[in-house]
């Protein structure tokens, strides 16, 4: 999962997959997130990403914030990004056609490759972060699913 600073958008999606997961008794799975710029490594999660999952049972406060880099072509089989700006920065770094065909804007599996981004909430208020959450909740369903798919 990756978005601009991996401090909104993209610990949320870590953190809602993995909760699904979870739930569905997944455990082989690896799921992480990063962000394409460096400007909140290390850091925790913005406070009210941490209060919208905690207030959906989804504990993101342990995670710290990291940069993309081009060895997560290796490390994972898809790679979903959060907006546009995200797929271009992400593409950009792939060395091969293959590193290419594992990113995906991430709401694609909800709206048949139409180029929706997930909206960044980070100047907004409490809604933002809401809307982002149900967005992000709807297209890991979908992920599920096809996780679920490939490990059947």
């Amino acid at each position: 999962m990756v978005c601009l600073g991996n401090i909104c958008r993209s610990p949320l999606a870590e953190g809602i997959l993995k909760n699904k997961l979870e739930l569905a008794g997944i455990r082989n799975v690896l799921v992480d997130s990063a962000g394409t710029s460096d400007y909140h490594i290390g850091e925790t999660p913005d406070k009210r990403s941490i209060a919208n999952a905690h207030r959906h049972q989804v504990d993101i406060s342990k995670h710290r914030g990291r940069q993309f880099l081009a060895g997560d072509f290796s490390a994972f089989d898809r790679i979903y990004v959060m907006d546009v700006s995200n797929y271009e920065n992400v593409i950009a770094l792939a060395r091969t056609e293959e590193e290419k065909n594992k990113v995906e804007l991430i709401l694609n599996v909800l709206n048949d490759d139409k180029l929706i981004s997930v909206p960044d909430p980070y100047f907004g208020g409490e809604e933002g972060f809401e809307e982002v959450f149900q967005l992000l909740d709807k297209a890991c369903d979908k992920v599920l699913k096809k996780i679920q798919l490939a490990n059947s």
